[in-house]
């Protein structure tokens, strides 16, 4: 990762240099200057963690919001983004000039992950995430990820497309906690009687498409703030 990060970033100078040595030569310098600072703006760093190059090159947009989810709760964690998506698109912004950024942790990695570790390890009863919409019992899949058509309906409203693959599509980002990964990977290693390191890749390797592993989902919330991201609890 780190070779084709420092490859890309060698071509990127490379061409900037050339660029900005015809643009001298055509007295254009100052036009050049602007696009060299914002293309160097938003270009990874090969010195900086993973999840904060995801930070720097994914976090953009007139409005931003960091959605907090640290337990299941409802359609909560997922309606929200899509509310704040659709009120900037009535109000003049449209969806993919905004940042709504979803940080799944502590009981809430659950949906982090595809159905077959839910069937697995029981996630339903793990992290008390209920079968959507009677709530009545533990749910036995991912209850957000590739829902049928229609399967959320809000009131007043109708069907709204709030399922993580459905968010996705219209530019939400995710991420979610490798410390409570850690910590609950290791619980469940022990409830049955596994190895703890191997539960932990089975769980690091089954994280959904799209979905960013970061330190901590603290430090998500904390660093979307520092990109200029308001803050929302949503579960």
């Amino acid at each position: 990762m780190k070779t084709n990060l420092n490859e890309n970033q060698a071509n990127r100078r490379g061409f900037l240099k050339i660029l900005a040595g015809t643009a001298a030569t055509l007295g254009i310098t100052s036009y050049v200057k602007s696009a060299q600072q914002a293309v160097e703006a938003n270009m990874p760093d090969a010195k900086m963690h993973i999840a904060d190059q995801w930070m720097k090159t994914s976090i953009k947009g007139k409005h931003r919001m960091v959605f907090d989810v640290t337990q299941p709760h409802d359609v909560l964690p997922f309606a929200w983004p899509k509310v704040f998506l659709m009120t900037n698109g009535a109000t003049g912004t449209p969806e993919k000039e905004n940042t709504a950024m979803v940080v799944l942790r502590h009981n809430a990695i659950c949906y982090a992950f595809g159905h077959e570790l839910w069937a697995k390890y029981n996630f339903g009863q793990m992290f008390k995430a209920m079968s959507p919409p009677e709530h009545k019992e533990f749910a036995t899949k991912n209850p957000f990820w590739q829902p049928a058509k229609g399967a959320f309906n809000i009131p007043g409203i109708g069907a709204v497309p709030i399922g993580i693959n459905e968010l996705q599509e219209s530019g939400v980002l995710f991420c979610v906690c490798d410390a409570a990964m850690t910590v609950f990977s290791a619980v469940a290693a022990d409830m049955m009687k596994m190895d703890a390191a191997t539960v932990k890749k089975e769980w690091e390797a089954a994280v959904l498409p799209g979905i960013q592993i970061v330190p901590s989902g603290v430090w998500a919330v904390g660093r979307a703030q520092e990109y200029d991201c308001s803050y929302c609890f949503a579960g």
